[in-house]
């Protein structure tokens, strides 16, 4: 983790927080003192071999870092063509790759003087993890919540609240992650002197974007490393699924440059792109186009005149209007790829892992999955899948019985 992380011949993001024409800062005044001593504050801990130190210790010691890379043998076999591997972000503490960043901004927050936390979550794993490192360093957490994602995440529900962290229910809107986002900036637009927005996914003004990246980088840095000690070489696709980002970009970050890896995010399909019941902001080419939202500019679901989409998914954590504006720049830029995975195709994916490999895969990681139950077959048997596992299904179990009426 560096100040600004090299991609070739140019530094993403630039001093103001751009990703070529994505990303900046689009906030009320009175945030901007506080982004600018955010940013202050992080390049300096990233230069602090303590703070390095200690973060890496608690992956370690508490998170369960490094997680590994496990050979889907079965699910290869079922589908015949390239060999699947999976990157185990379901085996990190509390159930998800969100520890990372959770762990990463909670130290920064407690550094800065920071007591009270501000979070956000659309699926919970977020707020569990945001609930989890507050536990861990002795702050005070409140997270905005949805009352539709509330009520389709009750398990995480629990949890938070076990954990000790304040779950504030949101009523607004469509009363999902957006509007959950929409809450806890206006907290921290009134309480920014005390407080610090914990923020979940690589989105949001800057330096949001670049640190949380920066947090989940090790899951690349790690696959990389494991890969090549495990099957001799890079894989030819990395796969992971696209709700804010920062599980993909996690992945992404370490295989960027190397031009023989294909990288894919697989975007929520909801009931089919042509319903219009989806999160595909790419690949929605209607209403998919760049615009601002939560501070950022990226690829946003709006209508002609401009106005926020409801969107849909049967994963709450994939269920959002925009898309980290890295993301936006690695697809202008032709380094990333970006597909979609309907409900229908991540609930058999969902299935398929569980009943295959004994392993009970997230809802957002199942769409993940979907892209390469399609691939593998097309591809020779000498090929490798790289999908990031981004986290566990417990949370989605009565989700996925209603859907598949098995209650």
């Amino acid at each position: 983790m560096t100040e600004y992380i090299k991609t070739g011949m140019t530094n993403v993001p630039d001093e103001r927080g751009y990703f070529g024409e994505f990303g900046g800062r689009f906030v009320p005044e009175t945030l901007m003192p506080a982004l600018d001593e955010l940013t202050a504050a992080y390049h300096e801990a990233m230069r602090d071999p303590d703070f390095q130190h200690e973060l890496e210790q608690l992956q370690t010691t508490y998170t369960g870092r490094p997680t590994p890379v496990t050979y889907a043998k079965r699910l290869t076999a079922h589908l015949g063509g390239a060999k699947i591997y999976l990157k185990r972000e379901d085996l990190a503490h509390s159930g998800a790759h969100k520890i990372n960043n959770a762990i990463g901004q909670a130290l920064l927050a407690k550094r800065m003087g920071k007591q009270r936390i501000i979070a956000e979550t659309g699926a919970g794993q977020h707020g569990v993890a945001s609930a989890t490192a507050s536990a861990l360093l002795g702050l005070d957490c409140h997270v905005y919540m949805g009352t539709v994602d509330m009520a389709r995440q009750q398990p995480n529900v629990f949890r938070m609240k076990l954990l000790g962290a304040e779950v504030l229910p949101v009523e607004s809107g469509s009363k999902t992650l957006k509007d959950a986002i929409n809450e806890a900036i206006r907290d921290w637009v009134t309480n920014v002197e005390s407080s610090y927005y914990l923020l979940g996914s690589a989105l949001g003004p800057h330096p949001y974007p670049m640190m949380v990246r920066d947090f989940q980088s090790v899951i690349g840095a790690e696959a990389r490393q494991q890969i090549v000690e495990i099957a001799g070489r890079l894989p030819d696709v990395c796969i992971a699924c696209v709700g804010g980002g920062s599980n993909s970009i996690g992945l992404f970050h370490a295989f960027r440059d190397d031009a023989d890896v294909e990288l894919i995010g697989v975007e929520a399909g909801g009931e089919g792109v042509e319903s219009g019941k989806h999160a595909a902001r790419f690949n929605d080419p209607k209403m998919g186009r760049p615009g601002v939202l939560h501070g950022t500019r990226s690829y946003v679901l709006q209508d002609d005149d401009g106005q926020i989409m409801n969107t849909h998914s049967v994963s709450a954590g994939l269920d959002y209007a925009s898309i980290g504006p890295e993301h936006a720049y690695l697809r202008f830029m032709e380094q990333a790829y970006y597909t979609v995975a309907t409900d229908d195709e991540a609930l058999e994916a969902f299935q398929m892992l569980s009943q295959l490999e004994g392993i009970i895969p997230a809802l957002e990681s199942a769409h993940a999955v979907a892209e390469a139950v399609k691939r593998a077959p097309t591809m020779p048997q000498d090929a490798i899948i790289l999908v990031n596992l981004s986290g566990r299904g417990d949370k989605d179990l009565d989700t996925v019985m209603r859907e598949l009426k098995l209650g």
